[in-house]
């Protein structure tokens, strides 16, 4: 973290001086704002943090809720989501209250006595060739939490408005906030709200979509689940460990240890719903769930003392055909002013454990975008980007699912081999991980041309952290986990083993009426403030002189013009970048966009090909 650059700071550093909207900002909801998000869950309160990094923009984030959410629902937080909680500031925070988890056991019935189950496979839960963050297990809300406190302390002081329940929205384009948004208030009046854009994050029974033309593929089948969160004795010996339990005949359990050491969760299979069973089914209580759990378990057995949580919900996949509200047959003429995200968008079984983390994918996409536009850096026409990339995503999610899902269902008999459902898990461990997603090109994600110049560094996917050393303290640094969210562009300079290419590409990004730094950032800003360039040098941290290296890898900053040090590394020898992610010692330039995701890999040497991918999605700057 850095600060101080602006002035001597004597607070927490991690509570910002307020700016623009954040400085006379009022708790009532006003009349008209910019971005109005209808949900305070993950997918809304992501964006809130974001987009308080945007203080020139007027966010509102409402939910019907009466206050904040105290128990949630969702629980398992995979890789990618903790490397986003690294970007906002409270990885290390949230990994100290969560539950660790390290490998997935799966249960089976024993081939020589079905009656029973026996373990079958463990599986290291992720891989660590797909991340060095792990899988913890933290409560829905404590999510929440962190993000509603980020986007309070960033400078917009974002926080949610409650008790306001959405009833509807019409879309006027001849006025300066074209989305008229009616509501109840927390004393039950109504009133109407203006803004320019709105982002419907209220569920799977979403209202804001129902306002619009987006239409549901559904699936017909459903499945009934009770979940329940538990204090109970039992003498099952995986009771701390992520398991996937298979039976005989009784059905499956997907067993979640909760956060705090005593705490466990249990989905407990009920079967298929439909309209003839759908009453009964819905009528089951913890009890009778707690005695399926034990047949299943057998020959262990379950004794609850305590229930603190207990739901019977059925899991249908849904997937909405597009994310925003413009017409079919007007997509790439029309830019959208409503988008939904999150459950309002898909949903699907609780045995991939996606639904938060895919979520807030959702919500960081469409508020970096919405951030670029608002702030005159992009043109509209990049909000069609969004249901372009996430509807993509939704349907891989759904296909996945259902893979997983008809794969833990199947009956021992049905397996060619027991090991299989391991082996699935395993081989397919990236997506639900959150690392399978890749963008397809577009005006924010670059062609593959370059591509083998880094190929540790996909064009689409997410940026994969690796080992360096700083050389100006000498630390050593994992490369990815410096990312911030904070709207700003990265831009990976990996420098050619002499450094002429990269000192010549340092100069024209500089200084160059072409280039895309002087181009796209405002006038009398700080170099850095749109594009955060890093070098990365081949040789040893003790071979590499600041004295020598450019100046644009030395940026002013602050009103003072302060240099910032922290730019400039140098490849760690115990796990070269170079080799470790197969960058071309000729060197490569690797771009990666506010989300993380990698945007382009190009030459040292391209200089047209650095502006021209800019301007499809970012507006010159210079009057």
């Amino acid at each position: 973290m850095q600060y101080h650059h602006h002035g001597y700071v004597a607070h927490d550093p991690l509570v910002k001086d307020p700016k623009g909207t954040g400085v006379d900002r009022t708790e009532e909801l006003p009349d008209t704002m910019d971005v109005l998000i209808v949900g305070a869950g993950p997918a809304g309160i992501i964006q809130a943090a974001q987009l308080t990094n945007y203080p020139n923009i007027h966010t509102r984030i409402i939910d019907s809720r009466p206050g904040r959410l105290e128990v949630g629902r969702a629980d398992g937080l995979w890789a990618r989501s903790c490397e986003t909680f690294q970007a906002f500031g409270f990885y290390d925070r949230i990994n100290a209250e969560a539950h660790r988890l390290v490998d997935v056991h799966f249960w089976g019935p024993k081939p020589d006595d079905p009656t029973e189950i026996m373990r079958g496979v463990r599986a290291e839960d992720p891989p660590s060739t797909v991340s060095e963050f792990p899988f913890i297990i933290v409560n829905q809300a404590r999510i929440i939490d962190y993000y509603a406190e980020y986007a309070e302390r960033g400078p917009a002081k974002i926080k949610p408005n409650y008790g306001y329940e959405f009833l509807s929205l019409e879309t006027d384009e001849s006025q300066e906030y074209p989305v008229s948004v009616k509501l109840l208030d927390p004393k039950g009046e109504e009133r109407t709200v203006r803004a320019k854009y709105v982002v419907g994050c209220d569920g799977a029974r979403s209202k804001v979509r129902a306002c619009t033309d987006i239409e549901l593929q559904r699936d017909p089948s459903a499945h009934a689940w009770a979940v329940m969160d538990v204090l109970a004795e039992t003498t099952f010996p995986d009771v701390r460990q992520k398991c996937g339990i298979q039976s005989d005949k009784d059905g499956t359990i997907l067993l979640i240890p909760r956060e705090g050491g005593f705490l466990t969760r249990y989905y407990v299979s009920l079967g298929n719903i439909d309209d003839s069973n759908r009453a009964e089914l819905r009528a089951t209580t913890w009890q009778e769930a707690a005695e399926r759990a034990n047949k299943i378990l057998h020959p262990y057995t379950l004794d609850v003392k305590e229930v603190t949580w207990y739901s019977v919900y059925e899991v249908r996949h849904t997937v909405a055909k597009k994310f925003d509200d413009v017409p079919v047959d007007r997509i790439g003429s029309q830019n959208p002013r409503v988008f939904i995200a999150g459950d309002a968008c898909h949903t699907h079984s609780a045995k991939a454990g996606q639904g938060m983390n895919v979520s807030m994918q959702d919500g960081w996409n469409i508020a970096w975008k919405l951030g670029q536009v608002l702030e005159g850096r992009s043109d509209p026409s990049l909000l069609a980007t969004y249901s372009a990339e996430r509807q993509q995503i939704a349907e891989e999610l759904i296909a996945f699912d259902k893979a997983w899902s008809g794969m833990m269902s199947k009956r021992p008999e049905e397996l060619d081999d027991p090991q299989d459902i391991g082996r699935f898990y395993i081989d397919n461990a990236e997506f639900p991980n959150g690392f399978a997603t890749q963008y397809p090109a577009s005006p924010v994600i670059g062609e593959s041309t370059h591509q083998d110049l880094a190929k540790g560094f996909q064009i689409g996917k997410a940026f994969q952290s690796n080992l360096v050393r700083r050389v100006a303290d000498t630390s050593p640094r994992e490369l990815g986990h410096l990312f911030e969210a904070d709207g700003r562009w990265r831009l990976y300079a990996f420098a050619d083993q002499d450094r002429t290419a990269v000192a010549e590409l340092a100069e024209w990004l500089e200084k160059s009426e072409d280039s895309p730094v002087r181009k796209f950032t405002p006038q009398g800003a700080d170099i850095n403030s749109v594009f955060d360039a890093k070098v990365i040098y081949q040789q040893p941290y003790t071979e590499v002189e600041l004295a020598d290296v450019p100046s644009y890898f030395l940026p002013k900053m602050g009103p003072y013009q302060l240099t910032d040090r922290e730019e400039v590394f140098a490849a760690d020898p115990s796990a070269d970048i170079f080799d470790e992610r197969e960058i071309s010692r000729d060197g490569a330039l690797v771009i990666q966009r506010p989300d993380m995701y990698i945007a382009h890999v190009l030459p040292l040497s391209a200089r047209e090909e650095i502006t021209d991918f800019f301007a499809q999605s970012m507006i010159s700057q210079q009057g």
